[in-house]
């Protein structure tokens, strides 16, 4: 096995994880809440809430969304390759969905903020994100596929 290293790829890399801390933090400073992508977009969804609510809630959504065709717009296109068909990544935004229900929360949640506050559950959680990935990635890699 060997794994690709660029290392003109470290400093971005760093750049964006203290964004996104930083962005985490002050969504906690500033709104007193955790920014987990699936409760604050099923919020959006579904669900009676004041109007204020739905603004942060929308401008959140939007900046999540925006933020990154802004940087593609500044610095030209980028390639995404994705080696999955259609029907397997709807199964896997299926699957998504129905752990972050089963888990009460998705990676952003736990992974970013429930571990930066120590929280047992968030550990145990991101634990299980990550060794289910590895799982699905051998099982996809050496046993499925060969």
């Amino acid at each position: 096995m060997s794994i690709a290293f660029d290392p003109t790829s470290v400093a971005p890399a760093l750049i964006g994880g203290a964004l996104i801390g930083a962005a985490a933090a002050l969504m906690v400073l500033f709104n007193g809440r955790v920014a987990g992508i699936s409760g604050i977009v099923g919020g959006l969804l579904g669900g009676p809430f004041t109007r204020g609510e739905w603004a942060w809630r929308a401008a959140f959504v939007v900046g999540l969304i925006g933020a990154p065709l802004a940087w593609v717009a500044w610095r030209g296109g980028t390639t995404i390759r994705i080696d999955s068909g259609s029907g397997a990544l709807i199964v896997a935004g299926l699957l998504v969905g129905l752990g972050t229900r089963i888990g009460g929360g998705c990676t952003s949640g736990h992974g970013v903020c429930g571990t930066a506050r120590l929280s047992p559950r968030s550990l145990v959680a991101t634990g299980l994100f990550m060794a289910a990935g590895m799982a699905v990635v051998a099982l996809v890699r050496h046993g499925v596929a060969a």
